[in-house]
């Protein structure tokens, strides 16, 4: 009897105590955490299991069926992917936004200086502009070609519309003449020789060149680092880091402890490991962005294409009426190459007289020239646009410090005891490892290849050191794209040719605000400086009625 009663009660109290372990090991907190990501709580256990069948969580008493681990293995994937891509949100969106910005400008830019240079050709030339303004739109025509792209060799084109130019002008001031086209080809290759509009074909084409080259790099530039990083935001993960992140993320819920956040260390190791090729990536985009802000400080001083625009119009102008003023000599030499040309039939003094032909422009006020384009000027923009890139050094090498830093992830350096350490609450106490595929040999969260590399990766760093080598031709004034393109022996195609040290060979526009009111005023009225030699202004009287003629 004594016996009996002695099994009864010991039964008694295991059962108390399984009873009260069974309490203690409730699920409750779990249910409810699984509930609140939107997952169903069929088959979820109200108290722990066995967990034998579990592939990723620790194998003890657990509140997870396979079922569960899977969506919770899941989940982690969908968290970690969009903890990528909020991480990275600023800079994507900042190439985004900049290019964007600088595109604007750039194409404003280029549209408003036509209409300048067309509103005042029409106010002075009148007719004789009109019934040749294809040449003057050919030129903005391949100049915007250029920029958005286009297989255009710059230093060519702009040679085209000085010879295109120069046969308007020479048949213009000889129309008692008749020109084949076989004679106009002769006449090109007196250009040269003798610089009809002096000097500033040579300065304008050296200041536009490397203008358009800086700027058309620069924003090819702020398309390739806005799209790696779109692209290298969206990772590719492994099975390996997939298990990773549910262990970090998800196996306290099946441990009972869905509050637990992981130790700070922890997720550091767990990230290196699964973002190892993108932290292979920072040294290559490093170098990029040391280029692009080269360029940058470029488009600022002398390759500024603001600078070089506005008075282009001006140029032009000056050119025109270097050749006019230089129309004697200039003819002459070339019936001494070309031979004596035959009159057209149509003697000058047997032609009407058309409208007053005015030499001189009239200034533009100063609210009379066009607004700044995209409501920016190039300096602020570009200032803006160096500010952003200098913060994004570094940015994939501490992309894991990014996303652990932030307490919606990690528990804090504050709570290292009370943290998920990958088995259960306590002090992390494994090493972190440094940034980088190599380095993930011996990582103690996540199994990587290192073997491997990622060939998605690898293609984002090859396109990086591409563009990173067309930025420093750039900086120098040159354009990859040309070369190997002849000029006169400098083998810089549609660059100059020059490196550093010749920035100053030529006389670049200041990169100061021009001037508004009196300078430039001035600089409108010296661009068309009447000769005062008595020769020169009879000259002039003549070719300005047989210009008329011709273009009437």
């Amino acid at each position: 009897m004594f016996r009996i009663e002695a099994v009864f009660c010991t039964f008694s109290v295991l059962s108390l105590a399984v009873g009260a372990d069974l309490k203690a090991r409730s699920c409750s907190e779990v249910r409810q955490a699984y509930t609140a990501k939107g997952f169903s709580l069929v088959n979820v256990p109200h108290q722990e299991i066995s967990g034998e069948h579990l592939r990723i969580c620790p194998q003890g008493h657990t509140c997870c069926t396979s079922e569960m681990e899977d969506k919770l293995s899941q989940q982690s994937k969908l968290e970690f992917e969009n903890l990528v891509e909020e991480t990275s949100h600023t800079l994507r969106t900042t190439f985004v936004s900049r290019h964007k910005k600088f595109d604007e400008f750039f194409l404003e830019l280029l549209e408003n200086t036509e209409k300048s240079l067309n509103d005042m050709f029409v106010r002075t030339y009148g007719k004789l502009y009109m019934q040749n303004s294809e040449v003057f739109m050919d030129l903005f025509t391949e100049l915007k070609r250029y920029y958005t792209g286009g297989n255009v060799n710059l230093e060519e084109m702009l040679n085209d519309f000085w010879a295109r130019l120069l046969e308007r002008m020479f048949q213009l001031l000889n129309s008692q003449y008749h020109f084949t086209d076989e004679y106009l080809e002769c006449i090109s290759k007196y250009t040269d020789q003798l610089k009809p509009f002096g000097d500033v074909p040579r300065k304008l084409k050296a200041q536009v060149t490397r203008a358009f080259i800086a700027a058309r790099t620069f924003v090819q530039g702020l398309t390739v680092g806005r799209e790696v990083a779109n692209r290298v935001s969206k990772v590719s993960l492994t099975p390996g880091c997939i298990r990773a992140l549910m262990k970090m993320l998800y196996c306290p819920y099946c441990r009972g402890m869905p509050a637990a956040k992981p130790c700070d260390n922890y997720c550091l190791n767990v990230m290196k490991g699964c973002l190892a090729n993108q932290a292979d990536l920072d040294p290559e985009w490093n170098l990029f962005i040391d280029a692009m802000l080269l360029v940058a400080e470029r488009l600022e001083g002398p390759f500024n294409i603001e600078s070089v625009m506005e008075p282009i119009d001006v140029k032009i102008s000056e050119a025109i009426m270097n050749m006019q003023d230089n129309s004697v000599q200039v003819s002459s030499k070339v019936f001494q190459g070309c031979g004596q040309p035959k009159p057209s039939g149509l003697g000058r003094s047997t032609r009407g007289v058309p409208e007053v032909f005015n030499p001189r422009f009239r200034p533009y006020s100063p609210e009379e020239r066009p607004t700044t384009a995209a409501g920016t000027s190039l300096d602020r923009l570009v200032i803006d646009i160096k500010e952003k890139l200098k913060h994004s050094k570094k940015f994939w090498s501490t992309l894991p410090d990014s996303i652990c830093v932030d307490d919606k992830v990690t528990a804090g350096k504050s709570n290292e005891e009370e943290c998920w350490n990958g088995h259960t609450k306590g002090r992390y106490f494994p090493e972190v490892l440094n940034n980088g595929l190599t380095n993930q040999m011996n990582n103690p969260e996540v199994e990587v290849d290192i073997t491997r590399p990622d060939t998605f990766i690898r293609q984002q760093i090859m396109a990086l050191r591409v563009m990173t080598n067309k930025l420093k031709n750039a900086y120098n004034g040159n354009d990859v794209n040309f070369q190997d393109a002849s000029d006169e022996g400098s083998g810089s195609g549609s660059g100059s040719g020059c490196t550093e040290a010749c920035v100053t060979e030529f006389d670049f526009v200041s990169t100061e605000a021009p001037a508004v009111g009196a300078d430039k005023s001035e600089e409108k009225a010296s661009a068309i400086r009447p000769s005062y030699s008595l020769l020169l202004t009879l000259v002039l009287t003549c070719t300005l009625f047989a210009l008329q003629r011709q273009w009437r």
